[in-house]
């Protein structure tokens, strides 16, 4: 499951990096400058038990849910319709995989 998530984050991640660079800005490609840049909160650290796990990734999937969303509206009151496609696309698998994680945390 994790592995999934992780690669179609992946895939969105590379596309918005394009889109970033087509719009003339500069993707900031390594994992600490995203580290540095990035809104959502630190995993814990201390988390062992895989429950506590999906239980910490679903709440970093909805804040991100909740951020790509903002992100369309921003697009579109730029005036980009391309780019609130993009985050769009990028929504609905983040509201599919949250509900995954949901789900789980509430079975």
């Amino acid at each position: 499951m994790f592995d999934d998530f992780a690669e179609g984050l992946e895939g969105h991640v590379d596309e918005i990096a394009e889109r970033v660079t087509a719009l003339g800005g500069y993707a900031a490609g390594t994992v600490r400058m995203a580290a540095k840049t990035s809104t959502l909160p630190d995993c814990p650290t201390n988390v062992i038990a895989a429950m506590d796990h999906v239980h910490a990734l679903a709440e970093r999937y909805a804040a991100l849910a909740s951020s790509t969303r903002k992100a369309i509206d921003t697009a579109t009151d730029a005036g980009d319709q391309d780019t609130a496609d993009l985050f769009t696309e990028v929504s609905r698998d983040l509201d599919k995989w949250l509900w995954f994680l949901e789900a789980h945390v509430q079975a």
